[in-house]
């Protein structure tokens, strides 16, 4: 239910994405869709460590972007249009809509999803998460941290080029 649910906002926001023409608005939907990504991620694995660095790793990103965009694009205005507003509001609840009446038994699945979870979250609480966790440095996945690494140092080089003080688009202006 959870995952279905998810999926749908991560549907709409790839049509929200495709209908943005600011910058800054794009930046805000990639963001939340990497959220949802990062928390469907959550869900089908035993871990929550890869999602939270999938989702710290965008959110850097996301940030040098910002910073990009607004130091080029900085004149531009933010134009809030209620009608296309009114639009997603529409298509969301029309959505959500066919989402509930897809499933007849719909109340019926929910306390026993809910009940299914409860008890699922308590085999977890009682498993051992530092096994979990050794599995994520031990010998075949430690090389994809290593080139992990290698990588965020790579691009924290690569950003410090870019951003050099006295050339290129984030010089400041005297």
């Amino acid at each position: 239910m959870m995952k279905t649910m998810l999926m749908l906002m991560t549907f709409l926001n790839g049509i929200l994405f495709m209908i943005s023409k600011h910058p800054l608005s794009m930046g805000l939907i990639l963001l939340i869709q990497t959220l949802l990504v990062s928390l469907m991620t959550s869900l089908n694995s035993k871990n929550y460590w890869f999602s939270y660095i999938l989702f710290l790793i965008f959110l850097g990103g996301m940030l040098i972007l910002f910073i990009y965009v607004i130091s080029l694009a900085s004149n531009e205005k933010f134009n809030f249009s209620l009608n296309t507003s009114i639009q997603n509001l529409i298509m969301l609840m029309i959505l959500t809509m066919m989402f509930f009446f897809i499933d007849k038994y719909f109340l019926n699945n929910l306390i026993l999803n809910y009940e299914t979870l409860m008890n699922y979250n308590n085999i977890l609480m009682n498993m051992e998460n530092s096994q979990i966790l050794n599995k994520m440095f031990n010998f075949p996945t430690n090389m994809i941290t290593i080139l992990l690494m290698i990588y965020l140092f790579l691009c924290l080089i690569a950003i410090c080029k870019i951003i050099y003080i006295f050339e290129g688009p984030l010089r400041p202006k005297f």
